[in-house]
């Protein structure tokens, strides 16, 4: 399988690009600080400058590798990084991904996440190689869970972190969604 690495996408609203030096203010500000979102993303919370920009070095320095891909999500409107979305977990023997999510939550109630989701979906099936997009979300973070229920993607039993641990979904809601099914979808549109 051939790797693009991050390559920026559009939708109707927003920008998907790789991050840049200058997201540390915004990601300080509009989610790594809030322990509601990076306690609900399974992170840790980044409360000062340091600590986001130590952060972000990790970020951009994992760009340089052919196989990572973390997109930056920018409001075109007012120009501010409110969120990220990425391939967590790439599984390339598969060419299939994982992926994971969050918007600040001042930006929380406008589809931001969605029109996010769809258009990484579009944009992987569209122009790569990936045959296989995956998520979950922990069934207490139901806001994620809405976000996956409104998508393309369907409700699966497992996805291949599961499969590969030998571990079954315990408290995890799984969702996936195959190129030939989207393909299929499209065509019939």
């Amino acid at each position: 399988m051939r790797h693009f690495r991050t390559k920026a996408f559009e939708t109707q609203r927003l920008l998907c690009r790789p991050f840049i030096p200058e997201d540390a203010e915004d990601m300080l500000r509009n989610w790594e600080a809030d322990p509601c979102i990076q306690l609900e993303y399974g992170e840790p919370v980044y409360d000062t400058i340091s600590k986001v920009n130590g952060l972000l070095a990790q970020y951009l320095a994992n760009d340089q590798k052919p196989d990572n891909y973390r997109w930056a999500i920018v409001e075109k409107s007012s120009g501010k990084n409110i969120g990220q979305i990425a391939f967590c977990r790439v599984y390339t023997d598969c060419q299939t991904a994982e992926i994971e999510y969050c918007i600040g939550r001042q930006f929380w109630g406008n589809g931001y996440a969605g029109e996010a989701l769809a258009g990484l979906i579009d944009f992987t099936f569209q122009d790569t190689e990936f045959q296989k997009l995956e998520a979950y979300h922990r069934c207490e973070n139901t806001k994620s869970g809405r976000v996956l229920e409104k998508s393309v993607m369907h409700r699966a039993d497992t996805v291949e972190r599961f499969l590969r641990a030998q571990e079954s979904p315990e408290g995890e809601v799984c969702y996936c969604i195959e190129k030939d099914a989207y393909t299929s979808a499209g065509e019939e549109s």
